[in-house]
């Protein structure tokens, strides 16, 4: 069975190409910087290589970009459009619908489209690739995955807000959890590491989007992001954690309209908020240079990093090891040295001339004397679909 799987950011799109149940990967890339003016497009097909840089505007266009390399006569992975099986799709927010893998139907769109509410910067770009994936491989299977479902197990005094019990009940607002495909995946990579049967790790997703979860014994108990992707650490456009207060501010004595607010927190705030810029590695290169807001910025995420590192470790009695993963956990060792940097009360010491050796393999970064293992687990979302996707249809 080939299994194409697209997995659609807030501003890029991974994409494989696999063969299940082998796992054997047939082409791969990435579509990042979506919406700047110099986009990057890898394709990867064995040990050949296309990198491109161009504008591209929107979600639709770099899909279709991608799809026209799959199909190419010369450097294409197949030969016709009949030739994918399955399209696993990576949803984020599947609210109280789905909390399991699902064969796409108009039903199942529906409900996505609805949800965007919720996930405006993913469910709409989401929703966009099942419908281009839809008329594209008009013979193939559609399958979603859905970010929300490892957070399923987060036990109800984390997951329950303190608000009127009615919310709750009638309304489902409650925290949900995102980015649950890649912690799941490097949760599980570091604890076949570990090669314990009980567990304590915190996995830290950051790229543009960014996340902290706590998992104990492979179950999530508690994370960061919470009714929407919106709250937690800073990223690259969204604030985090703030004082709601401060949207009644905005509306009543500022003279904001709520989509304004919205708009503000989402897309103009984060690390682009307080720097110009978005992508991290313009940031960490400015701030080398000398620019000191870019400087408070990263100083800033890493300080909320840590307090939800603090936060944890007291939540399960302890921790085993942390989990850096996705684009900038993965290759931002200036971010690493930052977030662990003086956290030896804890137990977290890192060795910097581990952290910044470069490798595409799970790897150690901390000292002999960390009684904490600071791990670097290259996260494998599209893996994880293909094999959920693969196992949905196999029942």
């Amino acid at each position: 069975m080939n299994v194409l799987i697209i997995n659609t950011g807030s501003s890029s799109i991974k994409y494989q190409l696999m063969h299940m149940p082998s796992e054997s990967v047939l082409c791969a890339g990435i579509v990042d910087r979506i919406g700047l003016e110099n986009t990057n497009l890898k394709y990867i097909k064995k040990d050949f290589e296309v990198n491109e840089t161009l504008p591209v505007s929107s979600h639709r266009k770099g899909l279709e970009r991608v799809i026209e390399m799959l199909l190419d006569p010369a450097i294409g992975a197949i030969g016709h459009v009949n030739e994918i099986d399955v399209v696993g799709h990576r949803v984020v927010h599947g609210g109280i619908a789905f909390s399991e893998t699902t064969v796409i139907t108009g039903e199942v769109k529906e409900k996505i489209a609805e949800l965007s509410q919720l996930a405006p910067l993913h469910n709409p770009h989401n929703l966009e690739g099942i419908l281009i994936a839809e008329e594209l491989f008009p013979n193939a299977k559609q399958v979603a995955v859905f970010d929300t479902a490892f957070h399923r197990t987060i036990p109800t005094k984390s997951r329950k807000y303190a608000i009127p019990n009615e919310f709750y009940t009638k309304h489902g607002i409650q925290l949900y959890g995102f980015h649950g495909t890649s912690h799941k995946y490097v949760s599980e990579k570091a604890i076949g590491f570990l090669n314990k049967t009980r567990t304590k790790i915190i996995s830290i997703h950051l790229g543009n989007g960014c996340s902290i979860t706590a998992v104990q014994n492979g179950k999530s108990i508690d994370h960061s992001l919470g009714f929407a992707p919106s709250n937690g650490l800073i990223m690259g456009s969204r604030s985090g954690d703030i004082d709601h207060s401060l949207i009644f501010y905005l509306v009543e004595s500022l003279g904001y309209s709520l989509s304004e607010v919205n708009e503000l927190l989402n897309k103009k705030s984060g690390m682009l908020g307080l720097t110009g810029y978005s992508d991290l590695r313009e940031i960490q290169a400015k701030a080398v240079d000398g620019d000191t807001q870019c400087q408070l910025a990263l100083d800033m995420n890493a300080y909320r990093i840590k307090k939800y590192i603090g936060a944890y470790s007291a939540a399960m009695n302890g921790l085993d090891a942390l989990v850096f993963t996705a684009g900038i956990g993965e290759n931002s060792a200036y971010l690493r040295d930052l977030v662990c940097t003086e956290m030896d009360s804890l137990g977290i010491e890192i060795d910097s001339e581990k952290n910044n050796q470069k490798s595409s393999d799970l790897r150690e970064i901390q000292k002999k004397s960390s009684c904490v293992k600071i791990l670097v687990i290259p996260t494998n979302e599209e893996l994880e679909i293909a094999k959920q996707s693969f196992k949905l249809l196999n029942a």
